[in-house]
């Protein structure tokens, strides 16, 4: 039985999309943030050395990383579904937004929280205002241009298909989710208008909104 180590308002809900779109048995074992810090709780340390989510167990394997986990659940439950076939134009661009959404997009999101964060954070009454002063001045002239360098690019990218391999629906666009979601909750005016529409396609698919039910609350932090 797979096992999914869900934390509250992460990257693991969109395990559970993918596992509700494969329709595998599975369960859930939930953990909370802290709710002052928001990190992950110890706990978490006792399935993965790093504590993180999401971290999966299927039987005696425990696989951490939301793109080896994908590859993983595909590879052994997909039976051909959610990746295009080998040697195709469309399984290049699937492996590219694979790992794209981890290793580029998701880098000016962390700084956009991180820096959105820091001035509200404990600090010394006088230097609040320089703190804030620096914070801003990194996001208006390199986090915010990033992000909608990255906005702009996947515009660009979804006027070629529907989706972001191709034509059709892949495991890829469940990884992509986070990091569109994260934007349009950090820097929603940026989106453009087949972004939203990519957005409200996978909102309206029974598969995530299962998975929503099943794993509870999902609110991006901001």
């Amino acid at each position: 039985m797979i096992t999914v180590h869900h934390l509250n308002n992460s990257r693991s809900q969109r395990i559970l999309w993918l596992l509700e779109e494969l329709g595998c048995e599975y369960q859930i074992k939930q953990y909370q943030r802290d709710p002052q810090s928001l990190l992950a709780p110890a706990e978490l340390r006792r399935v993965h050395p790093l504590g993180k989510s999401p971290v999966i167990t299927d039987g005696a394997d425990t696989i951490a990383e939301s793109g080896a986990i994908i590859e993983y659940l595909v590879d052994t439950y997909g039976n051909g579904r959610l990746r295009p076939p080998e040697g195709t134009p469309e399984r290049q661009r699937y492996t590219y937004w694979l790992h794209y959404a981890e290793g580029s997009a998701m880098t000016p999101l962390l700084l956009k929280l991180i820096f959105s964060r820091l001035p509200k954070g404990p600090m010394p009454f006088v230097i609040r205002p320089v703190v804030k002063g620096v914070a801003n001045r990194v996001q208006e002239t390199y986090i915010d241009p990033q992000l909608k360098a990255h906005a702009d690019y996947w515009e660009s990218e979804l006027g070629k298909s529907t989706w972001f391999a191709g034509e059709a629906f892949t495991a890829a666009d469940i990884q992509m989710s986070f990091p569109l979601e994260g934007a349009q909750a950090r820097a929603g005016g940026q989106l453009g208008d087949r972004t939203r529409g990519f957005l409200g396609r996978i909102h309206q698919r029974p598969a995530y909104q299962r998975a929503l039910q099943k794993g509870g609350e999902f609110r991006l932090l901001v």
